[in-house]
């Protein structure tokens, strides 16, 4: 019948009965029934309260319908806690150690939660990766099968000697097209894939021409990169006529076939360089970010699987990506030539590499340049087969369309160059 009386008479009459306030009896929004009746008879036994007969009432006007219990209800319910309580099952947790521990816990529910959410982000980064790497993958082996196979050459006899010739070029610039005008409205340059082509017959003609007046039976080839121009910055695209895909596989097939052909005249070994323009700058990251993603290194392998069967060429691949070779006894490095400075570059490679180099040779600045350094050391900035465009000119560097074949000899260093012009 208790639990029908009013809240006024059951706290007038434990006012009456103790002349205590009864604050402390109402039950918490966030406690529990065993946790509300654990704090109700720890005042009991402060002495705040006489017994559970005394409070039964008011505690029962607080529980859930379920929980209204008589005394012995409400003090059973406690004893089995407290039996276990002071047999010091709990000793090692304190109140304040479970409220560490409870934290402890949720720390590493959020440190659990992050981790899921970081695999979640890599995964669906890795899954945006593996979609683009299988699309590039799909798009350019479906424009490898319209290739046309290569006529293979005839092997020739090497004949060693004390020279050694290396044609040097790169910074061909595949694909883009433009018309770049004087202060007299006179066109300085003009470029587009057909001039591309007519130049590089050119230099195969003009290099066949230099091999029989020097007697080569082999001859190096230098490519200093950048032969796209599409993969830099967004407006770069809009000056090209095919994409970057469809470009690096026309490209592939141009240079393949021109190696080709110049391999029915002289032995090739082939040196490469990946360029800043044919790195995948995706999402607008900085140079540097994707440098292993390189359209450059789709030139290569189409090179080295469709002259693989010729005996008259050899593609050769530095670990750094950079060219090294020994040639005629001297120390040649090769670089793209993002340098700021190509004669404290020298030095800063040969510290780096611990190797003495003689002679640096680089592309990028898109005009030609030779600097003696030291007894037989130069510095060597090759030209460019695009010629002038807008960029070269706005930093007033400017120089033909061209390319450079350069002679070494044992005990001389470099002896003779040859500075190719192309139209």
């Amino acid at each position: 019948m208790s639990r029908f009386w009013s809240s006024s008479n059951v706290r007038g009459r434990i006012r009456r009965q103790r002349g205590l306030r009864m604050d402390d009896l109402i039950k918490s929004s966030d406690e529990n029934y065993y946790q509300y009746v654990w704090r109700v008879d720890n005042l009991i036994r402060q002495g705040k309260y006489k017994n559970w007969k005394e409070v039964t009432p008011i505690v029962n006007k607080y529980v859930e319908e379920s929980d209204i219990k008589g005394e012995s209800g409400h003090r059973s319910a406690v004893k089995y806690a407290r039996d276990f309580y002071e047999a010091g099952v709990f000793d090692k947790i304190s109140e304040d150690g479970y409220v560490k521990e409870l934290q402890t816990q949720k720390r590493e529910l959020e440190k659990t939660k992050k981790q899921i959410q970081t695999e979640k982000l890599e995964y669906n980064r890795w899954l945006r990766e593996e979609s683009r790497d299988e699309l590039i993958t799909e798009k350019i082996v479906n424009e490898i099968k319209e290739l046309e196979p290569l006529e293979i050459p005839e092997p020739i006899e090497i004949i060693h000697n004390k020279r050694t010739g290396i044609l040097v070029f790169g910074d061909e610039h595949f694909g883009t097209e433009f018309e770049l005008k004087g202060l007299f409205g006179e066109i300085i340059n003009s470029y587009s894939p057909e001039i591309f082509e007519h130049r590089m017959n050119d230099l195969l003609n003009q290099t066949v021409e230099i091999v029989k007046r020097e007697g080569f039976s082999k001859i190096k080839i230098f490519n200093m990169g950048d032969f796209t121009d599409g993969c830099l910055r967004v407006g770069q695209l809009m000056k090209l006529r095919y994409g970057v895909v469809e470009g690096t596989v026309k490209y592939s097939d141009f240079i393949c076939n021109w190696l080709n052909k110049l391999s029915n005249y002289v032995n090739i070994e082939l040196h490469m360089v990946n360029g800043n323009h044919s790195e995948l700058r995706m999402l607008g990251q900085q140079k540097g970010t994707f440098s292993d993603d390189n359209m450059g290194i789709i030139v290569f392998e189409m090179i080295k699987n469709r002259l693989k069967d010729n005996l008259n060429f050899e593609l050769v691949q530095n670990p750094t990506g950079l060219i090294f070779d020994t040639i005629c006894g001297y120390n040649v490095l090769g670089i793209h030539g993002e340098v700021k400075n190509m004669e404290s570059a020298i030095k800063d490679f040969s510290n780096t590499y611990n190797v003495q180099i003689d002679i640096l040779i680089a592309g990028h600045l898109h005009h030609s340049r030779v600097e003696t350094v030291g007894i037989n050391k130069e510095v060597i900035n090759a030209p460019s087969i695009i010629g002038i465009d807008s960029y070269s000119l706005s930093l007033n560097k400017t120089s033909n369309a061209g390319a450079t074949f350069i002679i070494l000899e044992d005990g001389k260093g470099k002896v003779q160059e040859y500075n190719i012009k192309l139209d």
